[in-house]
């Protein structure tokens, strides 16, 4: 029987110490279909272990319909890393942050009344609990001791950061080892002494998560972590990216120096992002600390691997830095080959807002996506406009108390302009008419602190020349209806949103990088896939196409397109552009 055990100052591999040279790989992220290929280019690089996530949220998004399968198939993804020869840290959370819708936790579970999140609240913890046991049931027979590869599994996730909760963090403890995890337990907190106190147990290993001044930091973890082995498990390597922000990234030099001197320490590491992935569909999460900012499709993290999944000049740095403490194997990957060129006609097909439900029954303030199970990124508001608001006047002032995320306004059809959470925007003038319509856009769930769990939707009253409007009617809209209506549309020219369908031949299925500065807002479909958001806001300007979401022969590409067409064309370019970047 192999064992994995904490010693003195090493991790015990058989009794020998062990380092751990681990990458993040995000399943959920990434195409099934790529998962072996990415696993396999983090061992060329010289790693011994991949650590990926758990996203509660992606295995339930509605209670009771648990799915362990496809994407969500987490137990071949870790079979598939045993095949490489590697081990596996497991981090289930629930929380887990990593700039993912709502940090990991399902909506039914956050929009549920009166819950208590991250801590000691029955609610949470009933829920908390059905979780864990389905996720240990996958994890429990694959751990090293029962003839698998998972060594560590962390305990909540920079908890510290959130709250002290020490009974909280037991009750984990305790359910995990009534589970059979018999492997060390760990958690991981920024290096600052509050949060390093506040966010572990005695009988769990701390770990740190920072990116710069690594000897300073692990000095202080030492000090919160008097023996054992040192480890920085979440080596920050890059950055995120938000809409209308800059594309971050690191100096590959830097950031080799940096883990140069974590290795030097004889720390052990895991490497944030080894490789980052996509956030595909409407997955990315957003930060609000004091202004809100949606987190873009890509998740590249200028990692070691890029989006889609090749060596960069990064890959290489580490690479060289981990072979002077580890064997390194002598093959390198590849470099990203040039992507296919192609320039694709489109057709525009019209407005593709469903209309409003005239069987809609109406309610005094408008219900959230939570209250009408709204899972998806949109939802129609419907009210008929009172003559007594306006008075005299041909127009007054429509405020809310506060929008989530995103709203266009129109009256009688009519468009009259947009509010943006992010820039603090909650009212405009509109003119008189019968019908009022506001569209919301959900841009992504805060994955970070207080707002974790916030209501998406108009939020509040909603006044018209300071008096209340009641009556509202609200229709969630299905994206993948609309969808496949605007693949099936026939041609129709309108200005402003309008669905954009057209057909692309190829020699063989292959990733594609697709050029989005054509249009303004909206939401891009290859074949049924569903890509993701573009926004002319930036910094991003390609979508990422997975060569399994393409074919040999005829492909389609539907567009749903939120506010105008610049040029109703598809073109496919060579290489990514994920915009300027950060000086």
């Amino acid at each position: 029987m192999t064992t994995f055990s904490i010693g003195e100052t090493d991790f015990l591999l058989d009794g020998r110490p062990h380092r751990v040279i681990a990458g993040a790989l995000h399943y959920f992220r990434i195409h099934p279909k790529h998962w072996a290929d990415r696993i396999r280019k983090a061992r060329l690089m010289g790693l011994n272990t991949i650590e990926t996530y758990v996203a509660w949220n992606a295995h339930e998004p509605v209670r009771g319909e648990w799915d362990a399968t496809g994407w969500n198939d987490l137990g071949r993804f870790l079979d598939l890393i045993a095949a490489e020869g590697m081990h596996a840290i497991v981090r289930p959370g629930p929380y887990i942050c990593a700039e993912w819708h709502n940090g990991g936790l399902p909506v039914w579970l956050t929009s549920t009344p009166g819950i208590g999140l991250r801590r000691s609240e029955p609610q949470y913890l009933e829920a908390v609990s059905t979780y864990l046991r389905r996720v240990y049931e996958i994890v429990a027979p694959r751990q090293i001791d029962r003839g698998g590869n998972v060594v560590l599994v962390q305990i909540e996730n920079e908890y510290g950061a959130y709250g002290s909760d020490h009974d909280y963090l037991g009750t984990l403890t305790e359910l995990t080892r009534a589970c059979d995890i018999t492997v060390p337990l760990t958690t991981v907190d920024q290096p600052e002494p509050h949060m390093l106190a506040a966010g572990t147990l005695p009988d769990l290993h701390t770990t740190g998560s920072f990116g710069s001044r690594a000897t300073e930091r692990l000095a202080t973890l030492r000090e919160h972590q008097p023996t054992g082995p040192l480890m920085c498990s979440e080596f920050w390597d890059g950055w995120f990216d938000w809409w209308g922000g800059v594309h971050h990234t690191t100096d590959a030099a830097a950031s080799a120096s940096e883990l140069d001197a974590l290795l030097a320490a004889g720390a052990s590491v895991n490497i944030y992002m080894l490789h980052g992935g996509t956030n595909f569909g409407t997955t990315n999460g957003a930060n609000d600390k004091g202004r809100y900012a949606p987190i873009v499709t890509s998740y590249d993290y200028d990692a070691p691997l890029d989006e889609s999944g090749h060596p960069t000049e990064k890959y290489h740095a580490f690479r060289e830095v981990i072979a002077r403490y580890a064997p390194v194997p002598d093959e390198v990957p590849p470099a990203r080959p040039a992507a296919p060129v192609l320039s694709v006609p489109l057709r525009t097909t019209g407005d593709w807002l469903p209309a409003a439900d005239a069987d809609g029954g109406a309610v005094d303030l408008p219900p959230t996506f939570e209250e009408l199970g709204q899972l998806g990124p949109l939802v129609r508001y419907d009210i008929a406009l009172p003559a007594e608001p306006f008075g005299d006047s041909d127009s007054a002032v429509l405020a809310f108390a506060e929008v989530r995320d995103l709203a266009w306004v129109a009256v009688d059809g009519a468009p009259i302009g947009r509010l943006q959470r992010a820039l603090h925007e909650r009212s405009l003038p509109i003119p008189r008419g019968s019908r009022l319509t506001v569209l919301v856009e959900d841009q992504g769930r805060v994955n970070y602190d207080v707002r974790l769990g916030e209501n998406k939707g108009l939020v509040g009253p909603v006044t018209l020349g300071g008096h209340e409007l009641t009556g509202w009617s609200a229709q969630p809209v299905d994206l993948a209806a609309v969808a496949a209506g605007i693949a099936r549309a026939s041609e129709h020219a309108v200005a402003g949103r309008t669905g954009l369908v057209g057909t692309f031949d190829l020699d063989e299925p292959a990733d594609l990088f697709l050029d989005t500065d054509a249009w303004s807002k909206g939401y891009a479909f290859v074949n049924g896939f569903f890509l993701g958001r573009y926004w002319r806001n930036g910094p991003q300007r390609t979508l990422y196409v997975p060569a399994p979401a393409t074919r040999a022969g005829a492909n389609e590409i539907v567009v749903v397109e939120l506010e105008h067409v610049v040029e109703p064309v598809a073109a496919f370019v060579a290489a990514p552009d994920l915009g300027h970047r950060e000086e």
